[in-house]
């Protein structure tokens, strides 16, 4: 942090900044690699951090992110003894008669758990219907190493939350216990099992997107039991050219996923960095694509709530339309900015962001000149600073898992342009909300229809009431009231029905136009009803005084 405030921030103020920039490649991978070495060291959540830092390329430099990439294969590997000892204890038998063949080396070594390549054994297979297997068994001790580093992160929080500056936008140890949920999650491989089964009931056709299958036989809360789903990476680019799979493609379909995971079906992987995604190749499907996504390693999983997915839908709405007051309006609605919150600014800023950086891809922000991005980025932060601003709850994941799916659609394609991908998916969303439009007017008319159907039996009765002298009167005009009573509540009804059904049509004309003309002709119906409906003469009764 010392030497970023020098370089970075100090020197370039006061003139230095050729400099500064002389050694700066050298520094920042000499940095990387020190973090890298005390991950390693530390273990558990660090490397996690250091994991998730490797696959934001869209906003970190090249010496930090490829010094990091190691995280993601190079954990060291505990020693098989440790990991035969930790499985017997949890299956009850020795590892020899819970699987037909054990891999001692072990296929991939991450910060909580270790994989080896495995065989069912007979009777297991039969049952689970598959005999190449995954096993991830806990590293042990893990269970004490992250509570010790959440620990330290609520240290932290609480520190944090003393400071009025950001204990008036974050509650810091809510925060904290958030990520503590997850991360005890992540270590129950049962939880993790039943996110498994959950994620993939989401895609159950598996056409596009792909799962391994469960083998609770031989899965236990720290031994998990998977289907062999082992491919390509995603990050492998050379791989995907090697396999003939076009690496732009795949940026665009990992894309389109989180975003229906996260705007769509609310539950969302939450840690999709290059490790837990392969690109499977397969037969091409109707469409010609001869791919798919197979997602793994289900332990951080989230979940949006329907009134956050509500706001998180709206925003992406205003971002592809440049709207910056709509994207103003969806950040309120998720609880980003606190009631009363000064908006003008606010709106002003992001309309200027649209309207300088809207459409650009994050390889073509990197050629604009940096001091451009500091001007730019010192008025925002000021319109920021001043607003009243927290983080909603279940907030943590989603910005995890929108940061991750960046990076590793910029690693794939560097000219990915996120306004691209976000445009067919905005425009779906459109046609979503166009529907629940034409439904809340349908029911409306259906409820006014229902209500001027029975009001001529109401009425009815009421006059036959007045007829036997059943309702007392003190005024011989009731009857010419109760028809102009009558005739005002049919106007009013034909009213309302006649601009549902206009306003319907007109939404609905970019996506539907037969749809949309039939329903704007039909609006002529109770458009004559209003202006014609009142002339009809009707008998007056004659009321009885009393």
């Amino acid at each position: 942090m010392l030497q970023t405030w020098w370089f970075e921030l100090l020197l370039p103020r006061i003139g230095l900044a050729r400099w500064a920039e002389r050694g700066r490649s050298a520094r920042l991978q000499k940095i990387a690699r020190r973090f890298r070495v005390l991950a390693v060291e530390l273990g558990g959540l660090m490397i996690k951090v250091g994991q998730f830092m490797s696959s934001r390329l869209d906003v970190l430099p090249p010496e930090v992110t490829s010094e990091l990439e190691q995280l993601q294969d190079e954990v060291p590997p505990v020693e098989f003894d440790e990991i035969r000892a930790l499985a017997e204890r949890e299956l009850g038998v020795p590892l020899a008669r819970a699987y037909a063949w054990v891999d001692e080396t072990p296929l991939a070594a991450a910060s909580l758990g270790q994989a080896h390549r495995t065989r069912l054994a007979a009777d297991d297979a039969a049952i689970a219907g598959f005999t190449d297997v995954v096993v991830k068994v806990q590293r042990p001790g893990v269970d004490e190493l992250v509570e010790i580093d959440l620990a330290a992160l609520r240290t932290i929080g609480e520190r944090l939350s003393r400071i009025r500056f950001v204990a008036s936008r974050v509650d810091a140890p809510a925060l904290v216990e958030e990520f503590a949920v997850t991360s005890r999650e992540e270590v129950d491989y049962l939880h993790e099992g039943a996110n498994a089964e959950r994620f993939a009931a989401m895609y159950a056709d598996g056409s596009r997107i792909t799962t391994p299958d469960v083998a609770w036989e031989r899965t236990t809360r720290r031994v998990l039991t998977l289907s062999d789903v082992t491919a390509i990476k995603i990050g492998d680019v050379a791989a995907l050219r090697a396999a003939g799979i076009d690496p732009r493609a795949v940026a665009r379909a990992f894309a389109e996923a989180m975003f229906d995971q996260l705007f769509g079906g609310g539950f969302f992987h939450a840690d999709p960095h290059p490790g837990n995604v392969f690109v499977t190749p397969h037969a091409a499907d109707a469409d010609g694509r001869a791919w798919s996504l197979t997602f793994i390693d289900f332990g951080m999983m989230g979940e949006v709530p329907p009134d956050l997915r509500s706001g998180l839908r709206q925003i992406v709405i205003a971002v592809s339309a440049r709207d910056g007051k709509g994207l103003v309006d969806g950040i309120q609605e998720i609880g980003v900015l606190l009631p009363g919150a000064d908006t003008a600014e606010l709106e002003r800023a992001l309309t200027e962001l649209f309207a300088r950086f809207g459409g650009m891809a994050f390889g073509d922000l990197q050629n604009i000149d940096p001091r451009e991005y500091r001007v730019f980025a010192d008025e925002f932060g000021e319109t920021i600073r001043d607003l009243p601003v927290q983080l909603p709850e279940n907030f943590l994941l989603i910005t995890r898992a929108v940061s991750l799916t960046s990076g590793v659609c910029t690693a794939l394609d560097p000219a990915f342009n996120v306004w691209e991908s976000v445009e067919p998916f905005a425009q779906k969303l459109l046609r979503e909300e166009s529907r629940n439009v034409v439904a809340d007017a349908g029911r409306g008319a259906l409820s006014y229809a229902r209500t001027v159907a029975a009001l001529p039996t109401r009425i009815d009765h009421l006059i036959a009431k007045i007829d036997r002298g059943d309702l007392a009167v003190e005024t011989p005009q009731i009857d010419r009231r109760l028809e102009s009573l009558e005739g005002m509540l049919r106007r009013t009804i034909a009213t309302v029905a006649f601009a549902a059904l206009l306003i319907a049509g007109a939404l609905l004309f970019a996506s539907a136009p037969a749809l949309a003309v039939i329903l704007m002709i039909a609006s002529a119906v109770p458009l004559g009803a209003a202006l014609f409906g009142g002339r009809r003469s009707r008998r007056r009764r004659r009321i009885p005084r009393r």
